[in-house]
């Protein structure tokens, strides 16, 4: 059963033999023995399945007995760590049944049993009562000690208790609020067991439960998927108030205060009005550091070669030497069609080329440092944003060079600033899961000290949504927070959300896919708050979030819109639905359409000359799109 289910379970009812005795409710069903069902929660937990007991109150048993029940199943669950959740039911009396004439337990008895499951089980256990056999009382079941509703049907009717009609989601979700809580759904198996799908779920089932959670290990809330044309509407909240201690936590980060990684944790779980509080301060923060001007750079992607002898798991633009698959050929750029792509980007009101591509295994420090080269021969002026760390460390090491001196001698031959991507996520522990043979954590952050040592300015990013969970989200913007603080070199935060369509380890069943747009929200706000006042830039991607997705993002902490792009292959490659490029007139449309205030920026953001503002407004009046000309080596006039 293991195999194809997510949890199973048993009610253990009750552990008093003497109910199984002639006259008790059990005589004469001996699979009721308590012997029984304790040697089938026994071995659910031998067998690491994720299992749900509980206890039925109200059919001639003692208290104290109650107790024994809750006890023996606590034992069990600290001796296998399965027991996922605990259900208190009451007894409800049926015609034509031993206790047809019964009298059933009264709420203050089912009260008591929730609170006594509570402090027997602990805190961390999920405790339920099944919302329909108590009506109108919601709020003093959560009040006693439960955190469940159980399985909630809007389609089927309760079929031990068809008399009892299942509250309407709506409904349940409203008298919930009412409580001070907020109603989530959740999947078959508990977070914990969610979470840990390797320990918990044959494969088959792990990969429908990685699919189907978000982060946390909860359902996901909604269909989007970073790259698709149109994100949900966020639900409005329906408690009053943000919870105190998540108020007080978004008041330090606020204030410049240095979260710890619970602190951020605790922020990223927000949701409903504590949802609108961290969304709404980070509004307000990013208004008082940057105002209400939205800017975004033209500039021009240039992969220049998707060969690359890295298998990241996470990566559907790379390819083998001679891969031909999804997404057209391998190919490597020359100088000459990379130079010309960079001319026809300057003549469209460019003032950057964003260079990175996969570590060809023939390319040297030599290539890197080409490129830029041949590049500020013929466009002097043009920014050269190149490189990423895994790029440095890869040209370095074929060089025999330390890392201070290639990346100098990048920039004496016209590197302007580096990409802050290869980061992933900065922590080991998802690090060797998702691209085990890169730079590590520390790598990263000794090229990015370094570049910044230097006067070389770089952007920093994260990758999320696949494997990782909010822990690993914390670490990430700490580590970037302290080496900020440190060296002052980052010119802006950009979160990625993970595509997930042809991802290489989505495709083998194990990854999510990508963030909810909750959580792609939450990125930019929280980020807003912990980085503060160290990185001011939080900037959206529009590949990956979308127009409307990125417009939402601006309103939740972002202010910058990134880069026009002309030319985008990797998110593509990973099947976003986005086009290549995003033209000066409708970035500014967009920015316009939430009351901000379109800018166009430097790479460094900085004033970009008027001569260059009216060159990129003329080209994207000819064209929305660059089609890529066919490789070649054009002459360049000397």
């Amino acid at each position: 059963m293991r195999e194809v289910t997510a949890s199973q379970g048993i009610m253990l009812e009750s552990t008093s033999t003497r109910l199984c005795e002639a006259g008790g409710v059990h005589y004469g069903s001996p699979d009721k023995d308590p012997a029984a069902r304790l040697e089938v929660l026994r071995l659910a937990g031998e067998l690491r399945v994720p299992f749900t007991t509980g206890i039925l109150i109200g059919i001639g048993e003692t208290r104290a007995e109650r107790l024994e029940a809750l006890r023996a199943i606590a034992a069990l669950h600290a001796e296998h760590g399965h027991i996922q959740e605990t259900i208190i039911q009451n007894f409800r009396a049926k015609p034509a049944t031993k206790l047809a004439e019964a009298e059933e337990p009264d709420l203050e008895d089912l009260l008591w049993t929730i609170a006594a499951a509570r402090v027997i089980l602990g805190a961390e256990a999920n405790i339920q009562a099944p919302p329909n056999l108590s009506p109108g009382v919601y709020q003093r079941l959560v009040a006693a000690g439960l955190n469940d509703w159980g399985g909630v049907s809007p389609v089927t009717q309760d079929h031990v208790n068809p008399e009892a009609p299942w509250p309407a989601l709506e409904a349940l979700a409203a008298r919930t609020a009412e409580g001070g809580k907020v109603l989530v759904q959740r999947l078959p198996a508990y977070p914990a067991y969610a979470r840990a799908p390797e320990a918990w779920l044959a494969p088959a089932v792990a990969t429908l439960v990685r699919q189907a959670s978000d982060a946390e290990g909860w359902a996901r809330g909604d269909s989007w998927s970073p790259g698709e044309t149109t994100p949900p509407t966020l639900p409005a909240a329906r408690l009053t108030r943000a919870d105190a201690g998540l108020a007080r936590l978004v008041e330090r980060g606020a204030a410049g205060a240095r979260l710890e990684a619970p602190d951020i944790m605790h922020l990223f779980a927000a949701r409903d009005a504590d949802h609108a509080h961290v969304t709404a301060a980070a509004d307000a923060l990013r208004r008082a550091v940057s105002g209400e001007t939205v800017r975004y750079v033209v500039n021009r992607n240039i992969n220049y070669t998707n060969i690359c002898t890295y298998r990241c798991t996470f990566c559907a633009f790379s390819k083998g030497k001679t891969h031909e698959a999804l997404r057209g050929p391998a190919y490597d750029l020359d100088h000459g069609e990379i130079v010309r792509r960079a001319v026809e980007a300057w003549d469209r009101g460019a003032t950057e080329v964003c260079l990175q591509g996969g570590i060809h295994p023939d390319y040297t420090g030599d290539t890197y440092a080409g490129i830029c080269a041949a590049i500020c021969a013929v466009l002097p002026e043009m920014h050269i944003h190149a490189f990423s760390p895994l790029e440095v460390t890869q040209g370095a090491a074929t060089l025999g060079l330390s890392l201070h001196d290639y990346l100098a001698r990048l920039k004496a031959a016209g590197l302007g600033t580096l990409p802050g991507t290869a980061a992933e996520i900065l922590d080991d522990e998802i690090r060797a899961i998702i691209c085990p043979d890169k730079v590590n954590t520390a790598e990263w952050l000794a090229v990015a000290r370094t570049a910044h040592g230097l006067g070389l300015r770089t952007t920093s990013t994260i990758m999320y949504g696949h494997v990782e969970t909010s822990k690993n989200w914390a670490r990430h913007l700490l580590a970037l927070r302290d080496l900020q603080a440190e060296t002052g070199g980052f010119s802006e935060f950009v979160p990625l959300p993970f595509v997930h369509m042809e991802a290489p380890m989505y495709l083998r069943g194990l990854a999510r896919r990508g963030p909810t747009f909750r959580e792609a929200v939450l990125m930019h706000s929280v980020a807003r708050l912990v980085l503060h006042p160290h990185i001011t830039n939080i900037q959206t991607s529009w590949v990956k979030m979308g127009p409307a997705g990125a417009a939402l993002a601006l309103q939740a902490g972002a202010n910058d819109l990134g880069g026009t792009l002309m030319n985008e292959s990797i998110s593509r490659a990973a099947g976003t639905q986005h086009g290549q490029e995003f033209p000066p007139d409708a970035m500014e449309s967009l920015i316009r359409s939430i009351g901000r205030h379109p800018e166009q920026r430097t790479t460094l953001y900085g004033a970009v000359p008027e001569e260059r503002k009216q060159a990129s407004y003329a080209a994207a009046e000819l064209t929305a799109v660059v089609q890529t000309a066919p490789r070649r080596k054009p002459a360049l006039a000397g």
